[in-house]
């Protein structure tokens, strides 16, 4: 693992971290991964062939002792304060891909919104904005 990510890793970790929390990942929450990371100006110039790679790094990282709570902290180190509702948009996304949010995706939107400093306000506009993405008829 690196010693020190940057914080488009950052937030690949956090998409990884989100998908992998009910411990299954879901092709539609790989295929938005992916969409993200091609399509937002905060990837941009961001290497794609770094994905698989960053991916397993963060899942190992989960899956050892105390892992969720370094890999927060691993993210909330890597990450500017002006990106940290940024990282959330990000984990929400992914919690919403599938259209059902799980216990362990709200519990983990709630140590990610304490790890990174994020007050109940702003992430509830962030939860709503995806509500209203994902609305289906």
């Amino acid at each position: 693992m690196n010693d020190r990510l940057g914080h488009q890793d950052a937030l690949v970790y956090v998409m990884v971290m989100m998908s992998a929390v009910d411990k299954v990942i879901s092709d539609k929450e790989l295929a938005r991964i992916g969409r993200l990371v091609r399509f937002l100006p905060i990837f941009d110039g961001f290497d794609e062939e770094k994905l698989i790679p960053l991916s397993r790094e963060c899942g190992a990282l989960i899956a050892g002792a105390e892992g969720l709570d370094i890999t927060l902290e691993v993210i909330r180190e890597a990450l500017p304060a002006e990106l940290h509702d940024t990282a959330y948009a990000l984990a929400v996304e992914i919690a919403a891909a599938d259209h059902r949010i799980r216990n362990e995706e709200i519990r983990l939107l709630q140590l990610l919104r304490d790890r990174l400093g994020l007050d109940k306000l702003t992430c509830a506009a962030i939860e709503r904005g995806a509500i209203a993405r994902f609305r289906k008829i």
